[in-house]
């Protein structure tokens, strides 16, 4: 490859990280949670296999109190649908994913967290929150 096509690469790359981020984000703020995820944090998710176990990791580590009224599936779940919805497409495996979006360590991989039934759910804003 030449230097012309690492940077059109480079260029998908960014552009779908920012649609995943935008994504996820409104979907954050619809649910009424305070998250808010950056290229660093989608990065060091990344490197966990599958998007709702990489969602339930992010819950349990930064925000384990959310935990004491929902399970980490059903949150995770119902972040994941709202987030297809808007853009279907998962973020891309990249061996160079960390190392181009953050400097941040990796973080080792992770099997798939557990399969759930798909079906609707409704996630009320969580009271002040």
């Amino acid at each position: 490859m030449n230097t012309s096509q690492f940077d059109a690469c480079d260029s998908a790359h960014d552009a779908e990280v920012e649609a995943q981020l935008c994504a996820y984000n409104s979907v954050f703020d619809e649910l009424g949670l305070r998250f808010r995820w950056d290229a660093s944090t989608l990065a060091l998710l990344v490197t966990i296999d599958g998007e709702e176990a990489r969602i339930a990791a992010y819950i349990e580590a930064h925000h384990p109190h959310l935990l004491k009224a929902y399970s980490a599936g059903f949150l995770s779940q119902a972040i994941l649908e709202r987030k297809n919805a808007r853009c279907p497409a998962c973020m891309p495996r990249r061996a160079d994913s960390a190392a181009h979006l953050s400097d941040a360590a990796h973080q080792p991989q992770t099997n798939s967290w557990r399969v759930w039934a798909s079906y609707e759910v409704e996630l009320p804003a969580l009271a002040g929150a």
